[in-house]
């Protein structure tokens, strides 16, 4: 029980994040805004599949457009210019609608789980045993504030993303797949067939990308969690020197209050130094693989555009699709650092409410009497 451990953030014994998950989901879903979240889910998800098809369109648009290119076809240039306002102005309508809706989802995210948590603190006896038993009743508002403002938006956008990522990868891995399936290499007058080899290039790509993000950014969300618990400590040390002002200076205090709050500040700038390793580290891959993706299409697709299988336009159009498809597998890679923030956001958030009910089980008895202040 937390009166035995207090518990810290940094250290997650408690639920897995599956378990996370499925408490702050059920509690949405019992809040008086479930009705709306469906409403704004079922929406976006509408013009996400609208965008991924003006998407297709856009994409198939590159083979027409660059072929008038190479031909020094004047008209047919002009042409596909026009065709090419017409996709990019649904396409601007369509990203409009999707970030109000996004914002809008934030929003309802926020009122259904501030009004959980603020409705489970204030359930009789619960906010007086929670700030006694350990971390996570230290700064309720904070998690109930700041944190589950965090949490929210983070998962709005997220998911989001996520949703987008997975629709435009089913999309446009079939492209790819059509683009790239009938392709054969010659190598010493042998044909070697590889069907749909840009796809599994993309796949590879993305993947290594994915599996080196991991291992170098998995340090992340316990250096997120430590820097919030340490924020967390030095609001608390402040505000409790500016409630108890008057008594710290008829008792001379200061001295005191100021070595725990330089004390505090030190802790926090330990875990963002620790921090700033990390991301530092992880820019490494992203900021890599970002550069490398500047021509790492042209690259996979330029074989089939010497052997002649594909025009100027087909490998524009191929390299497009490549993109498309290995930006959506790298959801993971460009989102890690986000990733982390959110994971270490939840765990503070999930762990603060799973405390508010395990502490009904605490006897009056065994909750610590208020310590007379000095």
């Amino acid at each position: 029980m937390y009166l035995d451990h207090p518990r810290d953030d940094s250290d997650d014994k408690g639920a897995g994040l599956l378990a996370q998950l499925s408490m702050m989901i059920r509690a949405l879903f019992a809040s008086s805004v479930r009705n709306t979240l469906f409403l704004l889910g079922g929406l976006i998800f509408m013009v996400i599949v609208a965008t991924a098809y003006g998407q297709i369109r856009l994409n198939r648009w590159n083979q027409p457009f660059y072929d008038a290119l190479a031909r020094h076809d004047f008209g047919g240039f002009m042409m596909q210019l026009g065709v090419f306002c017409i996709i990019a102005g649904g396409l601007l309508v369509l990203n409009v609608l999707q970030r109000w809706l996004a914002e809008m989802l934030k929003l309802k995210l926020r009122e259904g789980l501030v009004q959980d948590l603020v409705g489970e603190w204030l359930k009789p006896h619960r906010a007086f045993r929670l700030a006694k038993v350990g971390l996570v009743g230290v700064n309720p508002d904070q998690r109930m504030h700041e944190d589950a403002r965090h949490l929210t938006e983070l998962s709005s956008d997220l998911g989001v993303q996520l949703l987008q990522s997975s629709i435009l990868l089913a999309t446009f891995t079939n492209i790819l797949w059509n683009i790239s399936g009938s392709f054969a290499f010659h190598v010493d007058g042998r044909n070697y067939a590889i069907p749909g080899y840009m796809v599994w290039a993309a796949i590879i790509y993305a993947g290594s990308g994915s599996m080196l993000s991991y291992w170098v950014g998995r340090g992340l969300i316990r250096r997120n969690a430590n820097r919030y618990q340490r924020e967390s400590e030095l609001r608390t040390s402040l505000n409790r020197v500016n409630e108890h002002i008057d008594r710290v200076e008829r008792q001379g205090n200061e001295r005191e209050a100021l070595a725990r709050i330089n004390l505090d500040l030190k802790n926090v700038l330990g875990t963002m130094r620790s921090l700033v390793t990390g991301l530092t580290e992880l820019t490494w891959v992203t900021a890599g693989y970002g550069w490398l993706t500047l021509v790492a299409p042209i690259l996979v697709a330029a074989p089939a555009y010497f052997s002649g299988t594909l025009t100027f336009g087909g490998l524009m159009m191929a390299a497009g699709a490549f993109n498309q498809m290995q930006s959506s597998l790298r959801w993971f890679v460009d989102n890690f650092s986000t990733i982390a923030d959110w994971r270490a956001t939840l765990l503070r958030v999930a762990d603060f409410r799973r405390a508010l009910i395990e502490c009904d089980a605490i006897p009056p008895a065994a909750v610590p009497k208020p310590r007379a202040e000095a």
